[in-house]
């Protein structure tokens, strides 16, 4: 059982590994189910740092590098291992951040500096889960939906397909919602806005604002 207090990180180091969710597998119940988060954590998550792994094995420079600077970088993969960067180091990435984002109790109205930014940006926090919700919802397929910053400051809502991250188009993500169906379908099945809406109950206030706060240096 993952630890409850141990933090997930992205690792930079080759091999990169799997850190343990920061907290039980049914701490987020009833929103999202102890099952969904094994599978998700255990499986996904995991076939993601295994394949970023093996798209590297032959190649000691890209090594080196975090999955956040290949993903930032990835016009300067070779282009025979480019697809699967693309795509596992975003799994990893994209995964690592989604545990962090999420805890036990969570949820609420924002506070701090991210509540501000939101109402400058969308008028209200109702405003933004709205708007929010309807990018998830819109997402055809598989993807994400993001609360991004741009390069200049300002928090836009996009969605992206498969395990494609705003990082490669310069974007910081600040927080994002898993809309692949093995995020939710065990306990939603096709009810995707239904999970949409039950996840804002999961967030965790304190390490969005973090993220916010360390867009806002341009780190």
């Amino acid at each position: 059982m993952p630890s409850a207090t141990q933090a997930s990180t992205t690792a930079s180091g080759y091999p990169y590994k799997l850190a343990p969710l920061p907290y039980d597998y049914g701490a987020l119940e009833p929103y999202i189910d102890a099952e969904t988060m094994k599978l998700h954590h255990d499986k996904h998550h995991q076939a993601y740092v295994d394949n970023l792994n093996k798209a590297l094995e032959k190649y000691p420079d890209l090594q080196k590098k975090s999955p956040e600077q290949l993903l930032r970088d990835l016009k300067q993969i070779p282009e025979d291992t480019r697809a699967a960067v693309r795509g596992n180091g975003g799994g990893h990435v994209n995964h690592t951040m989604f545990w962090e984002i999420m805890k036990p109790k969570g949820g609420g109205e924002p506070a701090g500096p991210i509540a501000a930014a939101i109402r400058t940006n969308f008028g209200s926090f109702d405003a933004f889960k709205t708007q929010f919700n309807e990018a998830g919802t819109r997402r055809f397929g598989s993807g994400w939906v993001w609360l991004v910053s741009n390069p200049g400051g300002k928090l836009e809502i996009v969605s992206t397909a498969n395990q494609d991250s705003p990082i490669t188009d310069g974007k910081y993500p600040i927080l994002g919602n898993d809309v692949w169906e093995h995020a939710y379908y065990l306990k939603y099945q096709n009810r995707r806005a239904d999970y949409l809406s039950a996840w804002w109950n999961t967030l965790n206030w304190d390490e969005i604002n973090r993220r916010f706060q360390k867009a806002s240096t341009g780190l």
